[in-house]
């Protein structure tokens, strides 16, 4: 992903008071679609309202930046706004603290300790390593090392994670498939 991109977006998603979680270009050359997930500090959701205000906000920048010249993607894409889900990516530091206690499963871009792949609760966070209780025992992993990870879908996580908030669900229109 472009940082460029990354911090355009960020910058937006900021200025609405919502943390940036990822922006990743999905779908390939058949359906490309930018897709942001954010978050609300206090609860870790946005609303669908939320959404719609990040994704006119995004778009509005994105257009000017076209108009101008400086369209930042070159070809048409998608854009896909939404709020990080439960089982939702650790992109951040910060990330494996706030989910500490918390299983998830880590993609590593490079061997350690054997593994290119551990899944385990997480046990903490020190400096720029992230410790992981697993069936292999405990590992430290480099964050720089993490390729991917997302939070596993357990009763612990589902007990520990605020309901969703439904609001503005009712006014949703279904879209026919293009």
């Amino acid at each position: 992903m472009n940082q460029k991109l990354h911090d355009l977006i960020e910058t937006e998603a900021n200025a609405l008071g919502f943390d940036l979680v990822r922006v990743a270009m999905i779908g390939g050359k058949s359906d490309p679609t930018l897709q942001i997930m954010a978050e609300r500090p206090d609860t870790r959701q946005l609303t669908i309202a939320d959404c719609e205000a990040l994704s006119r906000r995004v778009s509005e920048r994105l257009d000017a930046l076209e108009a101008a010249g400086e369209d930042p993607i070159d070809d048409a894409y998608r854009l896909e706004v939404s709020s990080p889900g439960i089982d939702r990516p650790l992109t951040r530091l910060k990330d494996y603290s706030d989910w500490q206690g918390h299983e998830a499963r880590l993609k590593l871009a490079r061997e350690v300790e054997g593994a290119k792949q551990v899944t385990g609760d997480i046990l903490a966070v020190d400096g720029d390593v992230v410790s992981i209780s697993g069936s292999q025992g405990d590992r430290r992993i480099p964050f720089d090392a993490i390729h991917s990870a997302k939070l596993l879908l357990t009763d612990r996580l589902i007990a520990a994670t605020q309901p969703l908030s439904t609001e503005g669900a009712d006014e949703l229109e279904p879209q026919e498939e293009e």
